[in-house]
């Protein structure tokens, strides 16, 4: 790719940087360590990117961010490229919850939150529940106006990193008569509320990444909520266009090269015509979602743009990892443990084989995601 003199430019400082702080034993440090240094590595690795302005570049510029597309594109391969740790604890701080703050939050509560989220506050995504996660909107946790807050009771699933969490986005249903994806309201849930129960889930992969969040006569202010009352279904609606979108900008950067090459050095010596032409086929699908990724985030996405990089992405690093695990063979099924801080592309195929299986179910199953291709994309009739 031919990049103008000043992206080569930024390229170099970024490389430049990366050579001087991503730590060269992360790997090895990371690699089943308890959940207190996890926490701690990673609050002092966004503390770096934020001191070089490299830990929001999709944030507006007036609070911290504001890199060009072809600039973050330049940030996600040279951080690949040096194999730097990812933001993995910050994840929906610095996705989900901005791009929800930037949409429909007030002026007061971004002031309160974005700030505080570059300073390492930790958040959570409360939307999915028994029987309601790819079905949202039948959720049935309830939050009902008591004076000058609300009071919500429920059980929430499938909570990446709640553990860990200082706040959460939480959609609880406001008027139990309204059609399903009305009488939905969208609040901001402090983690630290009397009430709230937070059980970690074992995960076949060892770890205990998701939660269950028992939520019981919790209180939550009023200056609390995001839009307005029985707005939820809309406002999520930015919340799930940032999981479904901008944050693939990254992973798909991720997938290209750390992914990538982790999968070349799985299937060397290349000798094999098969397993050659099957990288070739990896490579140009890996060329094709990152094309997809930049084109929706540098234009103007339509309806469905967003929900075809998810699919896309979801699909193929599953596809990637299965193919990584069957070269490998046996001897990565004896690798128990993963770094913490490395994504569903650090080399451990078997973990990570599991690992993916993440991405095609929450944040809207790849069922729900050719739906919404095909009623709001194409325009097909619901069946």
């Amino acid at each position: 790719m031919n990049w103008p003199s000043e992206q080569a430019e930024f390229r170099d400082a970024v490389r430049g940087w990366c050579s001087a702080h991503v730590p060269a034993d992360w790997r090895s440090a990371q690699t089943g360590v308890p959940d207190e240094e996890f926490v701690r590595f990673q609050q002092d690795w966004f503390g770096e990117l934020r001191r070089a302005g490299l830990a929001v570049p999709h944030w507006p510029a007036e609070w911290g961010g504001g890199l060009s597309v072809a600039q973050q594109v330049v940030l996600y391969q040279e951080l690949a490229a040096a194999d730097a740790p990812r933001l993995v604890l910050a994840f929906v701080a610095i996705h989900h919850a901005a791009a929800t703050l930037l949409a429909a939050g007030t002026s007061e509560q971004r002031e309160r939150h974005l700030p505080a989220i570059l300073d390492g506050e930790i958040w959570v995504q409360g939307f999915s529940e028994p029987g309601a996660g790819s079905d949202l909107a039948s959720l049935r946790t309830s939050a009902r106006r008591d004076g000058d807050h609300y009071v919500i009771d429920g059980q929430k699933l499938w909570a990446s990193g709640a553990a860990h969490a200082d706040w959460c986005l939480l959609l609880a249903r406001t008027d139990p008569a309204a059609p399903k994806r009305r009488g939905i309201s969208y609040f901001l849930l402090d983690m630290r509320s009397p009430g709230i129960d937070v059980r970690p889930i074992r995960q076949a992969t060892g770890e205990s990444h998701f939660c269950e969040l028992f939520l019981d006569d919790v209180a939550v202010p009023a200056a609390n909520l995001i839009g307005a009352e029985n707005d939820g279904w809309r406002v999520a609606g930015a919340t799930l266009g940032a999981e479904r979108g901008t944050t693939m900008l990254e992973l798909a950067e991720r997938l290209g090269n750390a992914g990538f090459r982790w999968l070349v050095e799985a299937c060397r010596p290349l000798d094999d015509p098969v397993v050659a032409d099957r990288l070739a086929q990896f490579e140009t699908e890996i060329e094709g979602l990152r094309g997809l990724c930049r084109s929706v985030v540098e234009g103007s996405p339509g309806p469905a743009d967003a929900s075809v990089v998810k699919l896309v992405y979801s699909e193929l690093l599953q596809r990637l990892m299965d193919f990584g695990t069957e070269v490998g063979g046996l001897a990565t099924h004896t690798v128990l443990r993963k770094p913490a801080s490395s994504g569903w592309e650090s080399g451990a195929w078997a973990l990570d084989f599991l690992g993916s299986w993440e991405w095609t179910i929450p944040g809207g199953t790849s069922e729900i995601q050719r739906t919404i291709v095909a009623e709001r994309g194409l325009g097909l009739p619901r069946g």
